[in-house]
Formats: structure tokens, sequence, C-alpha cells
């Protein structure tokens, strides 16, 4: 079973670290060369995490938040303004604490 809570993909947290690895293994034939590698390698991780949380705060935004009304409604579409229940916000609650206090302990 996948790790639903990962902030990485398996694959992509992989690629990262052999680039990472490959950047500290490069060190002592050019040492200049290994830092920018490793810089460029911090920088896209940030870049990918950043869009990972992105995502994330959307997707809960959206679990309990009403969507603006659309142009054209549909007649069996629920209401957009209907306000979440309260399992929905509790289900949301428990969803932004766990996400925020895993980024507490990174």
């Amino acid at each position: 079973m996948a790790d639903t809570t990962a902030l990485f993909p398996p694959d992509e947290r992989d690629k990262l670290l052999l680039r990472l690895q490959n950047a500290v293994g490069g060190f002592v034939d050019g040492p200049r060369s290994a830092v920018e590698d490793a810089d460029r390698v911090l920088e896209d991780t940030i870049a990918r995490l950043t869009a990972t949380l992105t995502d994330r705060h959307r997707t809960l935004h959206t679990t309990w938040q009403p969507t603006p009304p659309p142009d054209t409604p549909s007649p069996d579409t629920p209401a957009a303004d209907a306000p979440a229940d309260t399992e929905q916000l509790r289900l949301a609650l428990c969803d932004y604490r766990e996400t925020t206090e895993r980024l507490l302990h990174i």
C-alpha cells in the first residue's frame, strides 16, 4: 500500500536523493561543481515541496469551504453556498492538524 501522507512520491524522492548523492560523491573531483549541483537539488526540492503543499492546501480548503456559485448552475448540483456539516468540518480540522504537525516536525 502506498504512503498517501508522503510529501513526495517515492520515485521522485529517490531521484532527488540520487542527484544529491551524485553531487556529494563528485566533491573530490570538482568541489565547486558539486556544491552547485547540491544547490540545484535543494532548489528543485523546495519548488516541488511548495507545489505539493499548495495543492494540499487547495484540496483541504475545498473539503469544507463553499465554492463560488457557477455562472450557470445545474439543477442537480448541490447549492454552492451550502455550509459544510459538522463531520466534514471535523475531518477537515484533522487533516489541517496532521499536515501542519508534519511540517513543524521537518
